[in-house]
């Protein structure tokens, strides 16, 4: 895993109360959300390559049908 680094910021206060809203929503933390969101906007501009992408698939155990 990358090793990450502390860095100030300074943000408008009501970007800061969007981005701690959001981050509710999507049940992270401010600091993962502002994370995510430079990722995402790197990603989308073409600055940097998205990698790898993790993806968890849920599948049923032998004989559960899920039915009940």
């Amino acid at each position: 895993m990358a090793k990450k680094k502390a860095f100030p910021l300074r943000i408008n206060e009501q970007v800061l109360a969007a981005m701690q809203r959001w981050a509710d929503d999507d049940l992270r933390s401010l600091n993962a959300q502002i994370e995510y969101v430079l990722r995402d906007a790197l990603v989308q501009s073409g600055r940097v390559k998205l990698v790898q992408k993790v993806v968890t698939e849920v599948q049923e155990k032998d004989g559960d049908s899920g039915e009940s």
